[in-house]
């Protein structure tokens, strides 16, 4: 994934400056804000706002790759010693790899952190066997259905206080998967806009309100 840098005088406009160079919409880029950027003091000392972004990679998912998919899996818990009857499909743009097992409380860990760990390594090894981006989620008794909906649920809460202060909030850092059903939760509403920020693996989801209404409300407030 090859990152290029676009300023704004906002990080809304890098950001459409972004999808103006790669010609596709915000959800089909990974984007890192590296500076939001200051108007200054009455203009002076400004700073543009500063983004790096790419176009995001989606392997293509065959037969082979699931079964490689599934074999990873299997093989990690056999040396936990966790017995387990692993399933893989694909949906969408990524595999998905459930797992049967009658203590399901030991995978799924903390926070599902056990379970998060592990998809993350099946992901790295999987993708370094293919030479491609693989996006992987891995289940157990549908924790996930139920992860995801509390997820869902949290952004569509966060949403409504960001469209009645008109101020962005910012989310507790989250690995991509997260990230990802934050995004999709939100993407619909045209009155907000979702981006994340942040370095590595873990980042912060930023919810804030779409450049039109600040435009609205900044006119409003001239005049």
């Amino acid at each position: 994934m090859e990152f290029q840098e676009f300023e704004g005088k906002s990080t809304e406009e890098a950001i459409e400056s972004a999808c103006a160079h790669f010609q596709v919409p915000s959800e089909q880029l990974e984007i890192e804000i590296v500076s939001v950027g200051s108007p200054g003091l009455f203009g002076l000392g400004s700073r543009k706002a500063k983004i790096r972004a790419a176009l995001r990679e989606d392997g293509e998912i065959g037969e082979s790759t699931l079964a490689q998919g599934r074999e990873i899996l299997q093989e990690f818990l056999e040396k936990m010693h966790e017995p387990g009857r692993v399933t893989a499909e694909q949906e969408d743009d990524r595999i998905v790899l459930r797992i049967e097992t009658e203590d399901p409380g030991v995978l799924i860990g903390k926070q599902g952190q056990t379970l998060d760990a592990l998809q993350y390594l099946v992901t790295k090894i999987l993708s370094k066997k293919t030479r491609k981006k693989i996006r992987i989620t891995l289940d157990v008794e549908a924790y996930r259905a139920r992860h995801n909906d509390a997820l869902t649920q949290m952004a569509l809460k966060y949403g409504e206080k960001v469209k009645r202060s008109g101020k962005a909030v910012t989310l507790s850092p989250m690995n991509p998967y997260d990230r990802r059903i934050i995004h999709l939760a939100l993407q619909g509403d045209k009155d907000l806009k979702t981006m994340s920020r942040g370095e590595g693996l873990y980042k912060k989801v930023v919810i804030s309100p779409a450049r039109k209404r600040e435009s609205q409300e900044e006119s409003a407030a001239s005049g």
